[in-house]
């Protein structure tokens, strides 16, 4: 089966949505306005029940099915980037500094469609919850959902998430069972020694030098402390101290980024990176400050639910399969590690990459996601 006949035949409809989000964005917990607008589609939808301000402007709609049977979590993340666009498109983004450019407003579209259908057919049992999720670029939004109950309340026995896909063909599926995506933490250490003169380095505790060092060593947990098997990147990708060029200054940071699959693999570069600093700092005669911040976790889907969206999406495109785990990170983890359920790709086609001010989501797909999304409920939650 392709794209729902039905899906198809508000395609335009679906288009016109996402543009209106595209102008419109919102980051962080603050899309009260997304909230809105998603809000009174879900009403004028006729969806059984809604609930709003979760995790400050978050959305749960409820669709009941014909019969008794658990409910379904589907959830789409529906805030924007601080990005300034370069599109130039007629629906570009009209609030400065601002846009949608990792596709969170195509993913509230092929939600949003999906309850379109599933209020207007309820051809399956039980529920679907529909989660329209603030604050996935930062802050953690899915986590803060979970944390304020939103699989209890609701009592979500499943959960399933897409994210559109640039370079992939457009309408393919892709994902995998186990370790996804990454969990993301970072590092920053603050060194503080003796200023001086550059001329006489020997009557100050260069920090800079302790830096240069600290670099050095901390690439050596990659390459000397895990196995080779063992998934871990470690980048420091910030360094900031000095203000002259015959200056050794009094203070200088750093930080990195780590991405870990295994929590025993995290927990290692955490103990390493302390024990690394803090032997150079001894060792050169400074003082090191450090902060391990632990960040979304590794996105680990459930096998036999990966399977089973697998099989769904093949019947939805024709064209689904497995995938190479990736380091990006991605706040559905929350979720995942609550209920069990699959975080899946769909091809974009051809475009510019998450994240870039000349990225647009591709309204061709939508569709698709939206079917995808309706018949993983109407397979997972038969009638009779």
């Amino acid at each position: 089966m392709p794209v729902l006949n039905r899906i198809a035949e508000f395609a335009p409809d679906l288009a016109e949505w996402r543009r209106h989000l595209h102008r419109h964005p919102e980051t962080r917990f603050d899309c009260h306005q997304t909230a809105a607008f998603i809000t009174e589609r879900l009403l004028d939808f006729g969806v059984d029940a809604l609930h709003t301000g979760i995790a400050e402007s978050g959305v749960v709609a409820i669709i009941e099915g014909q019969g008794a049977g658990p409910t379904i979590g589907l959830r789409a993340d529906i805030d924007a980037l601080p990005v300034t666009e370069e599109t130039g498109l007629p629906h570009a983004s009209v609030v400065a500094g601002k846009m949608h450019a990792c596709g969170h407003d195509g993913h509230a579209t092929m939600l949003l469609g999906a309850a379109r259908y599933l209020a207007e057919t309820r051809n399956f049992a039980g529920r679907v919850a529909l989660i329209f999720q603030p604050a996935e670029e930062w802050g953690g939004g899915a986590g803060v959902m979970v944390e304020e109950g939103v699989m209890e309340r609701f009592d979500i026995a499943q959960i399933y998430a897409l994210h559109n896909a640039p370079g992939l063909p457009a309408g393919r599926f892709e994902t995998r069972p186990g370790p996804l995506m990454a969990a993301v933490d970072t590092l920053t250490v603050t060194v503080t020694g003796r200023g001086g003169h550059g001329a006489h380095p020997e009557d100050t505790a260069d920090p800079v030098a302790a830096i240069v060092a600290m670099v050095g060593a901390l690439q050596t947990i990659v390459s000397r402390n895990r196995k080779g098997t063992d998934a871990l990147v470690l980048s420091v990708t910030q360094i900031h101290t000095g203000s002259a060029d015959n200056i050794i200054p009094e203070t200088g940071w750093f930080c990195a980024t780590v991405r870990t699959y295994d929590k025993a693999v995290q927990a290692m570069v955490e103990e390493r990176c302390s024990a690394i600093v803090n032997g150079i700092a001894q060792a050169m005669g400074v003082r090191a400050e450090i902060n391990f911040e632990r960040g979304y976790p590794a996105t680990i889907n459930h096998e036999a639910e990966t399977a089973f969206a697998l099989s769904v999406a093949q019947e939805v495109s024709g064209d689904a399969g497995e995938c190479a785990p990736v380091m990006g990170a991605e706040d559905f983890a929350f979720m995942l590690e609550r209920r069990p359920g699959a975080y899946l790709f769909l091809g974009q086609g051809e475009s510019a990459g998450l994240h870039h001010p000349r990225y647009d989501f591709n309204d061709a797909i939508a569709p698709v996601g939206a079917s995808f999304f309706a018949r993983l409920v109407e397979q997972a939650l038969p009638r009779g």
